[in-house]
Formats: structure tokens, C-alpha cells, sequence
């Protein structure tokens, strides 16, 4: 009898990202709120990193040392920034296309990372350990939020961290990260999110304690229309992240 692999792929979410690959470096294109959302994820990465492992933040390449995986990685808009901070950085994301585009724009800014077109899951069978594990806006995109989770936590190494950031399945989230962002604003195409499968910080938390990691902190971004930024904020209503360990 024929029996299904699981698998935490959602076919439908990657070539949805896929058909729009070539707007990932457009700032005005249909990836502007990553854009937007950039500056501050990307600053608390670095502190919280930094003080994690005692490094001064002012050095030139406060990363040199550290070995980061961005899963579900996009274009590389995260990626770059970490390979400039000095880190030896891994891509991985399931669409093919999204990794071709993210190569192309690395040779551009003359910057080595290793992009594959794989899986978490992939990855975390082949053996592969990290320093730090950005999981940034993918955990809403996932088939099985549990195997997923799993995956990425197995790739921790042992005091290193994971980062991730996602949307509450709240009313407020509904209104605003949904409707507003995708059908009053259009920041977004319509069809971005589903609100099913937005993920509360509750069960985000319980996933990555389940698979041996230990929560740090949990934070709330805001967007402000009058400075047009994102900014942290103790309301996790909407926009969350979380910052977890591996003991």
C-alpha cells in the first residue's frame, strides 16, 4: 500500500512566491514590507547575537565566526546583510526560482553564500548545524507547522540560537496584516496569508520547547504610519518574534 511522506512544503505557497521571484530586490515592488521590516529585524538580530556570545557589535564583521542558515529564504534579503556582517551563510528555500534570483543578486554584490533550492527537512537529515537559524515569514507558508518546527530546531547547535518571526491568528491580525495590508493597502498580493495558518505565540512556543529548545524572549513589531516604519513594540497582536535556544 502507498503511504504519503510527510513533508512540510505547501506546493501552493511556493509557486505563489515563486511567479513574483523577480521582485524580490525591488523596494517598491510586491515585497516593499520586507523592505520596510528589514532595518528592524535585522538590528535585533544583531544585538541579541552579539550578546549572546559576547561579541562587540562595532567590530567589522561581528559575525566572522558564526555559521547562520536562513531557511526559507526568498531572494536573500536576509541572507546578505548576514554575509556582510561576516557570517558563513546558507540560503535554503524550496522554490527554485526564488534561489536563482538570490544567486544572481549575490554575484552582483559580489558577496559568496551558498544558496540551495531544499528543505528543512532535507537539511536537518543531511546533518547540518548552524550557529543561528533565521526563520523569518515562512512559518505561516508551511504544510505541517510541526514537522517544520522540528526540522529547524534540529539544526541548532548546542547554545546556539533560532529567530523567528511571524503573524498572531488573532482578530486584529485578520483586520490588519490581511484585509488592510492585502485588500485596502495592497502592500501585499491578495491571497499572501491565509488566516488559518497564522500561528499563535502559544503554539509557536510549545512547538520549539518540543523539540529541546528553550524560549528567551518574545516581542512585538509595530508598523507607524507617521515615520512609515516598523518598530518593536510589546504588542504581539499582529507581528511577533521570538528568540529561542538550544541549551
Amino acid at each position: 500500500m502507498a503511504t504519503t511522506e510527510r513533508t512540510s512544503i505547501d506546493a501552493a505557497e511556493v509557486e505563489r512566491f515563486s511567479r513574483m521571484a523577480a521582485e524580490w530586490w525591488n523596494p517598491q515592488g510586491k515585497f516593499r514590507p520586507l523592505h520596510k521590516f528589514n532595518p528592524t529585524r535585522l538590528a535585533y538580530i544583531k544585538e541579541k547575537v552579539c550578546g549572546h556570545y559576547g561579541i562587540d557589535p562595532h567590530t567589522p564583521m561581528p559575525f566572522s565566526r558564526l555559521r547562520i542558515l536562513d531557511i526559507g529564504c526568498g531572494g536573500g534579503l536576509l541572507c546578505e546583510p548576514m554575509a556582510r556582517l561576516g557570517a558563513t551563510v546558507v540560503g535554503a528555500d524550496a522554490g527554485e526560482t526564488n534561489i536563482e534570483v538570490a544567486k544572481i543578486h549575490a554575484a552582483q554584490s559580489g558577496l559568496v553564500i551558498d544558496y540551495r533550492a531544499t528543505t528543512a527537512e532535507a537539511l536537518a537529515e543531511a546533518g547540518e548545524q548552524f550557529d543561528i537559524v533565521l526563520n523569518m515569514e515562512v512559518v505561516e507558508h508551511v504544510a505541517d507547522v510541526e514537522l517544520y518546527m522540528s526540522a529547524c530546531a534540529q539544526m541548532v547547535k548546542p547554545g546556539g540560537l533560532t529567530f523567528v518571526a511571524t503573524i498572531n491568528r488573532t482578530l486584529k491580525a485578520l483586520g490588519l496584516a490581511i484585509f488592510g495590508a492585502e485588500y485596502v493597502l495592497r502592500w501585499l498580493p491578495r491571497g499572501t496569508h491565509q488566516y488559518e495558518k497564522l500561528v499563535r505565540p502559544e503554539e509557536l512556543e510549545a512547538a520549539l520547547r518540543q523539540s529541546g529548545l528553550e524560549v528567551v524572549e518574545k516581542i512585538g513589531v509595530s508598523y507607524s504610519p507617521l515615520s512609515d516604519s516598523w518598530n518593536r513594540s510589546r504588542d504581539t497582536d499582529v507581528n511577533y518574534m521570538v528568540l529561542a535556544t538550544r541549551p
